[in-house]
């Protein structure tokens, strides 16, 4: 395969970005303490380092998964009607190490808030269920892909990418 350019590199990472971008929920992967898998969905807000942040319920199975194994892999995917081959569809997969962030930590009202101006007043009636819990999502590594042959690993740091 050719090398790629700058220039194409940057449009690629603006097509990573607009990925991104374009979701409100991500998908989500979670392990029990015994390594059984799972795979969910929640909505989610994002902040200026990367993290995104989740408000779920102990009544889903990823929240117990997220609380005894604090790991996750998050996925986002361009839908089945915007894709040309559904063998190689754009996505983007994250591997996160997982923080709960307690009610009484400093963060907490604000992502909450941000939570709130996103989706809404449900998440005014969710914040006063006890069953619900902040997590933060950080992701460590990552991959893009965007078709056949056209995979990049993902700088969590700076957003950057690297064909691979």
């Amino acid at each position: 395969m050719s090398e790629i350019t700058k220039q194409e590199l940057e449009d690629i990472s603006s097509c990573y970005q607009e990925l991104m971008a374009s979701q409100q929920t991500l998908l989500l992967s979670t392990a029990s303490a015994n390594g059984v898998p799972d795979i969910s969905y929640a909505p989610f807000v994002r902040d200026d380092a990367g993290v995104f942040y989740i408000y779920v319920s102990e009544m889903a199975c990823h929240t117990v998964n997220l609380l005894n194994n604090p790991q996750a892999s998050i996925l986002f995917i361009r839908p089945e009607s915007e894709s040309p081959n559904l063998f190689a569809r754009e996505r983007a997969v994250l591997s996160c190490s997982v923080t709960e962030i307690i009610r009484d930590d400093a963060i907490y009202a604000g992502r909450i808030q941000a939570l709130q101006d996103k989706f809404g007043e449900v998440v005014g009636v969710l914040r006063s269920l006890s069953d619900f819990h902040l997590f933060a999502l950080r992701p460590e590594n990552g991959r893009y892909v965007m078709g056949f042959g056209r995979a990049f690993s993902i700088n969590v740091s700076d957003g950057s990418l690297r064909h691979i």
